[in-house]
């Protein structure tokens, strides 16, 4: 790790640069290997701090991508913010652009329908690989486990809003039941 705000911010660069051309799907796929760089690699920040800050980003209003912000914010403060969202969105969005009208092109071609069905199990497993490493880092409890697994399992198999398994792990929490 770099010493100062300005090699912080280097350092921030390099791992969201890296991490957005490979983020198919969006920042979720890469979570475990985010984590892994923040939390283990740099030593920037807890497993816990690490979770929170996920939560408070998802909870936000906006794209899931503001725990780049968020993160750079906690390492760096506004320059690190700056800095990892610009790394994180400039290199995709340039990739995104220069390969569109190829891609757009060859819409027709058999081997392009098969490359994009073939990156759907891959963005679906490193999703599911977030959720496992963001789980593992937040239960602290059997209880915790029990309570994560059940609202997979309700969230999984039926059509119920999402906010309402939130608003019961809430109601648990503030009962202080776990």
């Amino acid at each position: 790790m770099s010493d100062g705000a300005g090699g912080a911010a280097l350092d921030l660069a390099a791992v969201f640069g890296q991490l957005s051309l490979v983020s198919i799907g969006g920042i979720n796929a890469v979570l475990p290997e985010l984590q892994r760089q923040v939390v283990d690699r740099h030593g920037w920040m807890t497993d816990g701090d690490f979770a929170a800050l996920f939560a408070l980003a998802q909870a936000a209003p906006g794209p899931n991508m503001l725990i780049s912000t968020l993160i750079g914010w906690h390492v760096a403060g506004p320059r690190g913010a700056l800095t990892a969202t610009a790394a994180l969105v400039g290199p995709c969005a340039l990739l995104t652009w220069l390969v569109a009208g190829a891609w757009h092109r060859f819409r027709d071609r058999p081997w392009r329908l098969l490359v994009q069905s073939g990156l759907n199990p891959v963005t679906a497993g490193l999703v599911i690989a977030a959720a496992i490493v963001l789980s593992d880092s937040t239960a602290v409890s059997t209880g915790h486990m029990a309570l994560t697994a059940a609202a997979a399992a309700i969230l999984s198999t039926t059509r119920l809003h999402p906010l309402w398994v939130l608003g019961a792990g809430a109601a648990l929490g503030a009962a202080a039941v776990l």
